[in-house]
């Protein structure tokens, strides 16, 4: 019996220990306007470990024992961060990003919009992300940048075409492609060619030939919006992109050179009587 109670009481004590490892902290996340929901509330190196507030602006919060920092963060607003000491209550006022709120957007040859008066979505990239990890097609390296873009390529072959939506197919028997725009000229990046179960042989579509190392930014506007642009072509969006261009400041001859191989070896042959 005496055993038991021992047991017990070991049970107990490490039950205890346990939950005083954890800090229980709470609150409310608020701007100059009132409650925010949905902002982001992590463990600094916690690995995941967060909450988001709900539409009372209030959050809760279990910290493991050795956290020190909480991370708030949320779209529009500055990350901010708070020591979490021993836990209790922690109230945060979200101070807006004005650096992200005022940034200029190129919507079309010479014309430039604040990004916070669009009516659509606009991603932009700058051209050394296309260099880094260089792709045959230019349409590929898009893929995992931008948010709502979807690229389907035949292969990774020199010559080998690629399709890109972006948000999704809008139509079931129309275009689906988004329109290309080089320096405020459109240009046609229909691909001529394809390959299917009668044979045939897959062609390039046309921005295939743009040279990644000519690219200075690609902005990305998003939906049926963005046709008040350019037009009924660009009802499924517009891939706007500005090349290099020199400068008078540049002293001497710029040069740069790169370089690209690739081996390749087919799969499958097919049996031939000779």
């Amino acid at each position: 019996m005496k055993h038991i109670y021992l047991l017990v009481f070991s049970l107990l004590l490490c039950t205890f220990s346990m939950q005083a490892q954890d800090k229980t902290v709470s609150g409310t996340i608020a701007d100059e306007l009132g409650p925010l929901f949905g902002v982001n509330v992590t463990v600094k190196g916690g690995k995941g470990l967060g909450t988001t507030t709900d539409l009372d602006g209030k959050y809760t919060l279990k910290v493991p024992e050795g956290a020190e920092t909480l991370v708030f963060s949320y779209l529009g607003y500055e990350t901010q961060e708070l020591p979490v000491g021993n836990g209790g209550i922690i109230d945060m006022t979200m101070t807006e990003d004005v650096l992200k709120l005022s940034e200029v957007v190129v919507t079309a040859l010479g014309v430039s919009r604040k990004e916070k008066s669009l009516g659509y979505a606009v991603q932009d990239l700058d051209g050394d992300q296309f260099t880094q990890a260089r792709e045959a097609n230019i349409i590929n390296s898009l893929s995992g940048k931008v948010a709502g873009v979807q690229v389907n390529s035949s292969s990774g072959s020199v010559g080998a075409s690629s399709r890109i939506l972006l948000r999704g197919t809008s139509s079931i028997t129309g275009n689906n492609d988004p329109l290309f725009v080089i320096d405020g000229v459109p240009i046609d990046n229909t691909n001529y060619g394809n390959a299917g179960s009668t044979g045939g042989f897959d062609q390039p579509n046309g921005v295939a030939d743009l040279n990644p190392d000519d690219i200075e930014t690609i902005s990305v506007l998003k939906g049926p919006n963005a046709a008040n642009l350019y037009g009924l072509r660009a009802s499924n969006g517009v891939i706007l992109i500005t090349t290099k261009k020199g400068t008078r400041n540049q002293k001497g001859i710029g040069i740069s050179v790169n370089s690209s191989t690739t081996f390749e070896r087919p799969l499958v042959l097919p049996d031939f009587q000779n």
